[in-house]
């Protein structure tokens, strides 16, 4: 795709004000398609050490800020239902999620619907944090062996992935994550390390690296529409088949009407 937008949906908690009739409300916004999980696309400008080719993976990524509500949301919608601040600062997650790509130059829109896990600095830490645990079981569960990987398993570093994404990402995106807080008021001018417009190089940078995060989403259903021919529209459904052997399954494809 020329311009890899896409819509990412989540949904929150609604408030005690909200005029909503459900205890969960839609929440949308155009995120950037950074390429499937454990497929790092190249980038000459990217001096980050590269995992060797071990996994391909069907899900989808994108990256974004601890601070942004999507990742509390994608907490909060979770099995454990994290909603403190200080329980969404670390990997985890698993809320429902729904991603929507509308690719114009071949009439034809993507819905993925499914669940979102977080990656964050602790994927690898001392101490694996039930979070840690539970997305190395679900994102680490769809990962497939490619040709040539047995073997070299160990090689692959779930660490080296996460700085791989932030060494893709220019120097400019890199230093988004030492913006003032998103969505806090403006009052006065932000502190020294955390201004607007700055280009970070270093790709251990202290303030940026906590605070950016890779979210990946585990799709179960697949939604393909392609109206570029209105004489020969047709919309594909494709769900994920669990496979109680390894877990992986495969896709099941149907033909529908558009």
């Amino acid at each position: 795709m020329p311009s890899p937008e896409f819509i990412f949906a989540t949904v929150a908690p609604s408030s005690s004000s909200s005029s909503s009739p459900t205890p969960y409300v839609p929440r949308l916004r155009y995120c950037i398609y950074r390429g499937m999980w454990s497929q790092l696309p190249e980038n000459k400008h990217n001096t980050a050490p590269k995992n060797p080719r071990v996994y391909d993976s069907d899900m989808p990524t994108f990256t974004t800020d601890v601070r942004m509500q999507k990742v509390g949301q994608l907490f909060a919608t979770s099995a454990g239902h994290a909603a403190k601040d200080e329980q969404v600062q670390g990997s985890g997650g698993g809320g429902p999620c729904e991603a929507v790509f509308w690719v114009k130059e071949k009439g034809t829109q993507w819905r993925v619907k499914g669940t979102a896990f977080v990656v964050a600095p602790d994927i690898e830490g001392e101490k694996e944090s039930s979070g840690v645990r539970t997305v190395k079981s679900e994102i680490g569960g769809r990962m497939r062996l490619v040709e040539g990987g047995e073997g070299k398993e160990g090689e692959w570093s779930w660490q080296r992935e996460l700085t791989g994404h932030f060494g893709n990402c220019s120097p400019g995106m890199r230093g988004s994550w030492r913006n003032p807080p998103p969505g806090t008021l403006v009052k006065g001018e932000p502190d020294q390390d955390h201004q607007l417009a700055q280009k970070v190089e270093d790709l251990e940078d202290p303030i940026a690296r906590s605070n950016f995060r890779v979210v990946v989403i585990k799709a179960d259903e697949v939604e393909q529409t392609d109206i570029s021919d209105p004489a020969t529209a047709r919309r594909w459904k494709y769900t994920l088949v669990s496979d109680a052997q390894d877990g992986k399954g495969e896709w099941k494809t149907e033909e529908l009407w558009p």
